[in-house]
């Protein structure tokens, strides 16, 4: 009988399997500076292109949770919303593994600003890139819908879904959205946060649930994934036709294109987006940026 051949010995470039020790806030912390500080400083280009991905991304998180929330009318909420929720963060899963530039996760360039590593002028250069960036992915996943006719699949049920879920995002008062916005990127940075520490990409993608699905189940505002919304809610208003309108789903609601008259780029832009990105700010660049800074960098003798 032959003997079994002795296994192959490691040898100096065969790669050792992560540690399962969780790092600690501290060293976790510094990494995610670190990481923000090479994003803030990437080459414009560069930076550019992961910012398109960013924006498509989330605009592919939030075409799946609209597929799955048709046929759920019948359901209990919670579940339909968790549902949702959690296949939503498949997008920032997709965001995290790749590297893409998320305006959302960006605010928390603030932390190598706290640390003197890069400008204020940078910072600001890099947010405004990237909003930029994220508007223009979101928008091309939207368009690619449209022509798709994603929109009129199972009896119109698909863009009734964007509808009404565009003209309740356009319902919410000033504030309402503000403070919608800080908490939606209150969750969505932490689940940056836990994914930093993640070692594998199982890691990173489990880390990433559990605060997305929190975030969109509760309802909360999301500037970039409304990047994606609003549009396609205004691109089905406007372009859908009338074989959209005469679909099984719009007519069993009931409803019509009067119904959606609040949907306007203007409503968009000042109804929503702007309150909410200044709530996104809020929620990443302080309440975790600078949270975390100042729980562990602050005060650091080597702060680079």
């Amino acid at each position: 009988m032959n003997e079994p051949a002795p296994a192959t010995p490691p040898t100096a470039t065969t790669p050792s399997p992560p540690s399962p020790v969780i790092t600690a806030p501290k060293a976790l912390t510094k990494s995610l500076e670190d990481a923000m500080h090479a994003k803030a400083i990437a080459p414009w280009d560069r930076m550019f292109l992961q910012t398109l991905t960013g924006g498509a991304f989330i605009a592919l998180g939030f075409v799946f949770m609209v597929t799955t929330q048709q046929g759920m009318g019948d359901w209990p909420v919670g579940i339909a919303k968790l549902l949702g929720g959690t296949v939503f963060s498949v997008g920032l899963g997709l965001v995290v593994i790749s590297g893409s530039d998320l305006f959302t996760g960006t605010t928390m360039t603030f932390m190598p600003r706290l640390s003197g590593r890069i400008s204020t002028g940078r910072m600001l250069s890099h947010w405004g890139m990237s909003a930029g960036g994220n508007l223009i992915g979101a928008v091309l996943i939207a368009l690619l819908m449209l022509g798709a006719g994603t929109h009129a699949t199972n009896g119109s049920a698909w863009g009734l879904i964007v509808l009404d879920t565009t003209r309740a995002k356009l319902d919410h008062d000033w504030h309402q959205a503000f403070f919608l916005g800080i908490l939606a990127n209150f969750a969505v940075c932490l689940a940056v946060w836990v994914a930093t520490a993640g070692k594998t990409v199982t890691d990173k993608v489990l880390g990433v649930a559990g605060p997305i699905a929190l975030f969109v189940a509760t309802g909360f505002e999301h500037s970039v994934a409304n990047m994606f919304m609003l549009p396609m809610g205004l691109l089905i208003k406007n372009f859908a036709g009338d074989s959209f309108w005469q679909g099984e789903a719009i007519q069993a609601a009931g409803k019509s294109l009067e119904d959606y008259t609040s949907i306007t780029v203007g409503a968009a832009i000042w109804d929503n987006m702007i309150p909410v990105i200044l709530g996104n700010i809020v929620g990443g660049a302080v309440l975790v940026g600078a949270y975390f800074w100042a729980t562990y960098r602050r005060g650091d003798a080597d702060l680079a």
